[in-house]
């Protein structure tokens, strides 16, 4: 088993899956996730995986996904014309001034681990926060649906709280925006509240 599929990177513009994510388990050998072509994907036998039409030597080709940057906490880390910042998280170490030793406070710069992404493109991880048209935050990504030409159909939104979560399918008609870690939909948080439930197969 190469690794499991971790986040996927959409085109926003055609609401097409472009590259998959793969968190690999040969860490020494491929250094971590890698950014891998949906082309060279193929789905199992049963649904619940996924082959990559390619040798391990090839999945060490492809470029890695997670980077680590040192920054002015409003730097930006990547400045490049290929590449923008994914799904980030920032590193901030706290200090002690030294007059005041009893008042914690935060460096003026961070460490950041950010995915890097294709220019243009957004990535899109299990989890992603969804807002409505309202303003509301409706829950989290589930998964998405594809069509045999990687567009994306509809997602699934995990909508609730607690004992209350339930599952609803989305059209991507429905979708105003979709960002890095967040998908905004042109509905309101009460139409939302009136989608069917459906239910989603776990592996």
């Amino acid at each position: 088993m190469l690794g499991e599929l971790a986040d996927l990177v959409i085109d926003p513009t055609t609401r097409r899956v472009t590259h998959l994510v793969v968190q690999t388990h040969y860490q020494e050998a491929l250094g971590g996730s890698r950014l891998v072509p949906v082309e060279l994907a193929e789905s199992g036998g049963d649904g619940a995986e996924l082959a990559l039409a390619c040798r391990l030597a090839d999945v060490a080709e492809l470029d890695t996904v997670q980077e680590f940057a040192y920054l002015r906490l409003e730097g930006f880390p990547v400045n490049d014309p290929d590449w923008d910042v994914g799904v980030s998280t920032v590193l901030a170490s706290p200090y002690y001034g030294p007059a005041e030793l009893s008042e914690m406070s935060y460096a003026p710069d961070a460490g950041m681990i950010y995915d890097r992404i294709p220019k243009g493109e957004v990535e899109i991880r299990r989890a992603s926060m969804v807002t409505s048209s309202d303003g509301h935050h409706l829950g989290n990504v589930e998964a998405f649906i594809l069509d045999d030409e990687e567009q994306v159909t509809h997602f699934v939104l995990e909508h609730g709280h607690l004992w209350g979560r339930r599952e609803v399918t989305i059209p991507i008609g429905a979708v105003a925006k979709i960002e890095t870690d967040m998908v905004t939909v042109d509905l309101s948080k009460n139409e939302v509240g009136e989608l069917p439930s459906v239910r989603v197969r776990r592996w």
